[in-house]
């Protein structure tokens, strides 16, 4: 299977990535500081993400290793350009705002969740049995 065909498996994401978000905003984010909950979100996001992506490569299969890279690769792409393109065309959220939570150093931990999008493929292509 080529891999652009595995982008519609991406488009869940985004939905799950709304829902996690959801969650933070009306429930525990309300009750916690900002860092805080956004790191609780990230753990949550690589919880939600692992299952779904499990999930799919369990049942749609990558033919190789190399492939299943090229799907988290392809998946990484997607989500930052969403991530971007959404976050400050349609969210109104400025570059720097955007570029905020990729500060490892103040504690901004969401570049882990899109390492872990970019490598589950393959870490479950592995491990799928």
């Amino acid at each position: 299977m080529p891999v652009w065909k595995w982008v519609p498996a991406w488009i869940p994401m985004i939905l799950i990535a709304i829902a996690n978000g959801a969650l933070r905003e009306l429930w525990y984010g309300k009750h916690i500081p900002e860092l805080r909950a956004h790191q609780i979100s990230t753990l949550t996001g690589i919880l939600l993400f692992g299952g779904y992506i499990w999930l799919v490569i369990r049942i749609l299969r990558p033919d190789s290793g190399g492939q299943a890279i090229a799907i988290g690769l392809v998946w990484l792409g997607l989500t930052v350009s969403f991530e971007f393109l959404f976050g400050h065309y349609i969210g109104r959220k400025s570059w720097d705002g955007l570029l905020h939570d990729y500060n490892l150093l103040a504690g901004r931990v969401w570049s882990l969740l899109l390492l872990w999008i970019t490598v589950a493929p393959y870490v479950f292509y592995r491990f799928r049995g």
